[in-house]
């Protein structure tokens, strides 16, 4: 097991950071703000609770309430307009910093691929380098569909094999998780190092668990101004 100051290494010369987005990247719960946009807010943040204290599987909790929401397409872009995600502050400047060292930045998130490609383009982060759920409508584009269930995010261990994936295609020696929640802690390995994030909300699992834990962005920044 990597020391903190070894950790602290892996930080400074990584190929890759890969952030979570939900309660990292942004201060909110894409799902759960999705749910109150669409009216079943309660509903869904209790069977929220529920999964992250059960045996429930993420795509069978993902599932689940995505039946509830039913969200369609006009909602979804709706929500993204009216009540546009709220990035946490630091994240800006140090995705900017990364991008300065020529240090690849990726959102690894279990939401959902319009809300999270909105975020990317305000951090000038390419589409491509976005890896989320995908929401599916009929063919008319209005009524919920489900989800693809073919994207490893829609799988618990799908982060980790963003991961794998991201180190067989690109050759990247170093790779970074941050976030906030346990799926984020479980990429590593076959991530390199495991920073845990409690700036929105403290999972306290992951606050007892990861030997690197921070709550500001700007604790990462003066890492890399170390060097």
């Amino acid at each position: 097991m990597a020391s903190l100051m070894e950790l602290k290494e892996i930080f400074r010369s990584a190929d890759a950071v890969c952030f979570d987005v939900d309660s990292t990247v942004i201060r909110e719960e894409g799902i759960d703000e999705l749910a109150k946009f669409c009216g079943v807010g309660d509903a869904v943040a209790e069977m929220t609770r529920r999964a992250m204290g059960g045996t429930v599987t993420f795509k069978a909790a993902l599932t689940a309430r995505l039946g509830l929401i039913r969200p369609s397409y006009e909602q979804v872009q709706k929500l993204i307009s009216d009540n546009p995600p709220q990035l946490t502050p630091g994240i800006r400047e140090l995705v900017s910093r990364l991008h300065q060292r020529g240090v690849q930045v990726f959102l690894v998130s279990g939401g959902f691929q319009s809300i999270v490609e909105h975020v990317a383009l305000q951090l000038n982060i390419p589409t491509t380098n976005v890896f989320a759920n995908r929401l599916k409508f009929y063919f008319n584009g209005e009524k919920y569909a489900g989800f693809d269930e073919t994207q490893p995010t829609a799988e618990s261990g799908g982060k980790g094999k963003v991961i794998t994936h991201l180190k067989e295609q690109f050759h990247f020696k170093k790779v970074v998780m941050i976030g906030d929640g346990a799926t984020d802690m479980e990429a590593c390995p076959p991530g390199d190092c495991f920073i845990g994030f409690g700036g929105n909300v403290v999972r306290k699992q992951v606050k007892e668990k990861a030997k690197w834990y921070i709550t500001h962005f700007d604790e990462l920044l003066k890492e890399l101004e170390e060097r």
